[in-house]
């Protein structure tokens, strides 16, 4: 095998025989005996459980609710959300909708993946059904002030085929002009304001043009997922002018995938943790090392934990000041009965191109004047085969530079495979960016248990970090457990 005079830390820094007793006892959850007057509540995270038993699921791992002191991310408030309200909370109403419309555009501004679209549909359409004004409000790209190939007006025709109706569409998000088309919106309509983001404001989360943007609304639904963990004047500044501000059905799904994932996971639990660069995925990594049984890393990042063992990496990325912190990251991993993987062999090629010459050699045998460029077959096998035993997955970030066809097959397989795992019933969560890119080259998106919509968002999340744009909104009406 490949892998013969690679150190052991390159595969599993336990054995199989060793850390299976480590597993099976950490297999089955805790159960903590909670007094009835335990509310389910998860405070830092601003999450509510649309299913009463997840929420309960949720609560009993907080070891010690008696000291009011939580497992990091598990903590205690729940959100109300739009299925809390009934045709009376909204018919006629005029709901703000901050979804979030932020597809790829090609040179003819046509949608290129439609997907976050098609995400925001059923909120959309539970508020039309009530018979609310909807009032949706989103970004595109990063505009600097008004920037035509950055308007929504693109959106129209595929957002009006998705919901059944001529949706109209305002040409800016605040002023006269949306006043105007607001008050002329019947009962079950639709209105599409131009990019939020051609105010500076926006970003800047300024009162005043919150207040601008919440006045012609009677209250809030945040379905924007992608941007819940920025502070801005339409995900964040709102709520202060509005209520009820509550969550949309996609914010809620993601939030109970990802919270579920991490707090009270379906055991063995493995996450995969790709990407090029250590220092973009330390917190997770961080994070994860306290809920997984298995974590698999791979694309360019593995250079630095393989240089920090000293092996040499030839002109690989390395970033030379986390050196440190990967030994630091391997150590934690041992003291706490994880399997660490590593990939034992590696596809390198001669230069940073699709055309490179390639070859497949052991992790430890990377010539000078190559650099790696993805995973190889050995450590294929050796992941499939981990992931064979688990029973939850979480994947964010890619094996390879699978954007080159020639250096996309360890990413490709690693998506196969959780598609053959989602079919025999294991919970498989795509955590956004490069990953969800993956499965949808693929085409087995379509068989994951959930593909997150955010990138940032979903890696803020599974830090434990809180989200301004949930943390915002109401309350839900606490149930006794």
């Amino acid at each position: 095998m490949a892998s013969a005079s690679a150190p052991t830390t390159l595969s599993l820094l336990q054995s199989t025989t060793a850390s299976s007793t480590s597993r099976a006892a950490r297999a089955s959850p805790s159960h903590v005996s909670l007094p009835s007057s335990l509310k389910p509540t998860i405070r830092r995270l601003g999450f509510a459980a649309a299913d009463p038993l997840f929420a309960f699921q949720v609560a009993a791992k907080v070891r010690s609710f008696g000291s009011g002191k939580a497992v990091r991310g598990v903590v205690a408030m729940a959100k109300k959300s739009v299925g809390d309200l009934t045709e009376a909370d909204l018919k006629g109403k005029k709901v703000f909708v901050r979804a979030d419309l932020n597809v790829p555009l090609d040179d003819n501004q046509k949608i290129t993946d439609d997907t976050r679209i098609r995400a925001a549909v059923p909120t959309i359409k539970f508020l039309i059904e009530k018979g609310a004004k909807v009032i949706l409000s989103s970004h595109l790209g990063r505009p600097k002030g008004v920037t035509p190939k950055f308007s929504l007006a693109p959106l129209v025709p595929r957002l009006s085929e998705l919901l059944g109706l001529q949706v109209v569409k305002a040409e800016d998000s605040i002023g006269p002009e949306v006043e105007k088309l607001v008050a002329s919106l019947p009962d079950g309509g639709v209105l599409l304001l131009e990019n939020v983001r051609f105010y500076k404001e926006e970003e800047k989360n300024d009162p005043e043009h919150a207040k601008k943007l919440a006045s012609v609304a009677d209250l809030f639904v945040n379905d924007a997922f992608g941007t819940a963990h920025r502070a801005h004047a339409s995900t964040e500044g709102v709520t202060k002018f509005l209520r009820p501000s509550v969550a949309g059905f996609l914010l809620q799904k993601e939030l109970d995938y990802l919270v579920g994932a991490v707090s009270n996971p379906k055991k063995p639990f493995a996450a995969i943790v790709g990407g090029s660069k250590v220092s973009s995925k330390i917190g997770v990594i961080e994070s994860l090392l306290e809920k997984v049984d298995y974590l698999i890393l791979g694309g360019g990042m593995i250079f630095t934990f393989y240089k920090a063992q000293g092996i040499s990496v030839g002109s690989s990325l390395v970033e030379e000041d986390k050196l440190e912190l990967a030994t630091s990251l391997i150590a934690k991993a041992k003291a706490k009965g994880v399997s660490l993987l590593l990939p034992t062999d590696v596809v390198i090629a001669d230069k940073f191109a699709p055309d490179a010459n390639s070859k497949i050699v052991p992790a430890s045998s990377i010539p000078d004047g190559w650099m790696g460029l993805d995973i190889g077959p050995d450590s294929i096998k050796t992941f499939n085969d981990a992931l064979d035993t688990t029973q939850t997955i979480i994947w964010n970030g890619p094996m390879g530079v699978f954007e080159f066809d020639k250096f996309a097959v360890g990413t490709e397989a690693i998506a196969k495979k959780l598609a053959e795992l989602s079919g025999k019933g294991v919970t498989t969560i795509i955590g956004g960016g490069d990953s969800v890119a993956a499965v949808e080259k693929v085409g087995v998106a379509s068989v994951m248990s959930h593909i997150s919509t955010g990138g940032g968002a979903s890696l803020e999340l599974l830090e434990g970090k809180e989200l301004p744009g949930v943390l915002a909104l109401d309350e839900a009406v606490p149930v006794p457990v």
